[in-house]
């Protein structure tokens, strides 16, 4: 467990002593959907992975010295790996947050380099690494569909197990559970992965009013029709209040996501989320909750735990910075932000918000250019997961800010592709008995009768981001 007291921005700043380095190799995702769409095209191709420096990574422009101070310490637990004594396990998938929040800086998504597979075997784990995760694909967790009874199941199966694992801070080789059969669950079809998403800007995001974000959803109504764009919020089931982090939109709040996190991803309790997901004797060596708030009154301590530390980070952390000439040039730029908008593109992914009121100066009335609506949306039966959380049914997705999208690695909730234009025809999908066809069926035709100068200056926009 590990918590901190609020100190000094000048002395937060020594505890900052990891560094993430940009990765070098690249590598194919999974493929195990069968799509309608062929190269649109021919003549336009991502740019690629901008060039430069990470435009992202840095604290919101307007905190205070105090909420600064607060943003270098909560950094530096997102950055620090959690042992056994801290309550990692006894299931898990890494032991950082840092570790599925790497590209291109801390806080982002997947690096190109997977930390999941030295993690398997560290400190004598006698862990597999699963079919699906390879060195250079993105990371990834995995849910299975259904029970072995045939009832849904959705939740996340970790990866690995601390089973005979001696680390820095604590020792589980007397512990003896055993990996999930991810091999029969995945040739069965019942297994689906997905990847980490960025968590930049996460509090600008939160501090959009909901009626705002209701207006959006209901503007443009006609055009909307014409394309069959239809979209609706997914919400918390006892607030009512609209839910917007995940994949799904499931997570209502930065704090909620970062205390999931912290249990589903390294097994670590706390005061969200106090049970272990794994109860086997033996094998939970730390207390429970791992993760709480001190309090002691005697030494006059209130100190944060650790998970929400890290709800503070992701909660001031900027969003990405665009670039305003590369690639392609401003010109180039300036008109894909246009072709962008004709498409209808925008309809989903939508430019801008305001924020509303906020306890924190940095967080009030401030533009916040995600390009999303937060909104679900049907994408059809070829990209449908069959995973159910909250309202949000197996084949509907939150619209993905877009925001960090040119230095981001990998593409899709699986993953799937590493290049643009790929993510782009995979938002086209058929029905079936089951499911609709996908809400951008229309929009992805529009995308296709593009001239390949139009297209090159959208793919160039998108890249600026």
């Amino acid at each position: 467990m590990r918590w901190l007291a609020p100190i000094a921005a000048s002395t937060l700043s020594a505890l900052l002593l990891c560094a993430l380095h940009a990765p070098f190799a690249l590598a194919e995702g999974i493929h195990d959907h069968d799509h309608d769409q062929g190269p649109p095209n021919p003549g336009a191709r991502d740019p690629g992975v901008r060039a430069g420096s990470a435009a992202a990574g840095a604290p919101l422009a307007a905190l205070d010295g105090y909420e600064q101070s607060y943003f270098l310490a909560a950094q530096a637990l997102f950055i620090t790996p959690e042992g056994i004594g801290d309550g990692l396990g006894p299931r898990f998938n890494l032991d950082s947050c840092a570790g599925c929040h790497a590209q291109p800086s801390v806080g982002g998504s997947s690096p190109a380099v997977n930390p999941e597979i030295a993690i398997a075997t560290a400190y004598g784990a006698r862990n597999s690494v699963p079919a699906f995760i390879s060195a250079n694909g993105p990371v990834r967790e995995a849910r299975f569909k259904t029970h072995p009874d045939g009832t849904p199941d959705g939740g996340v199966h970790d990866l690995y197990v601390v089973s005979g694992r001696v680390d820095f801070n604590g020792n589980a080789s007397g512990c003896s559970i055993t990996q999930d059969d991810f091999a029969t669950n995945l040739a069965h079809n019942n297994l689906i992965v997905r990847i980490p998403t960025p968590t930049y800007g996460d509090g600008l995001i939160e501090a959009i009013p909901a009626a705002a974000l209701a207006a959006n959803l209901a503007a443009n109504g006609t055009q909307k029709n014409q394309l069959g764009i239809l979209g609706r919020f997914n919400h918390s089931g006892n607030t009512g209040t609209i839910t917007r982090f995940g994949w799904k939109a499931q997570n209502a709040s930065a704090l909620m996501f970062a205390g999931e996190a912290y249990n589903v991803e390294m097994g670590i309790t706390n005061d969200l989320f106090p049970t272990e997901r794994d109860e086997t004797a033996g094998c939970a060596s730390a207390t429970t909750p791992n993760s709480y708030t001190l309090m002691n009154a005697a030494a006059g301590v209130n100190a944060l735990s650790s998970m929400e530390m890290v709800g503070i980070f992701v909660r001031f952390l900027a969003p990405p910075a665009p670039s305003a000439s590369m690639p392609g040039g401003a010109a180039s730029i300036a008109h894909g932000r246009e072709v962008f908008a004709s498409t209808g593109c925008a309809l989903c992914h939508t430019p801008g918000f305001a924020t509303g009121d906020s306890t924190v100066a940095a967080l009030r009335n401030q533009s916040v250019n995600l390009y999303s609506d937060l909104a679900l949306h049907h994408m059809g039966a070829q990209l449908a997961d069959d995973i159910q959380q909250g309202e949000a049914q197996g084949d509907e997705f939150r619209s993905a800010p877009l925001w960090g999208l040119g230095q981001r690695l990998f593409f899709m909730h699986d993953g799937e592709t590493q290049d643009l234009v790929r993510a782009i025809e995979l938002h086209a999908s058929r029905g079936n008995s089951t499911y609709a066809p996908s809400e951008a069926n229309a929009v992805i035709e529009l995308f296709n009768r593009l001239s390949s100068n139009d297209a090159q200056d959208l793919l160039n926009f998108l890249r600026s981001l």
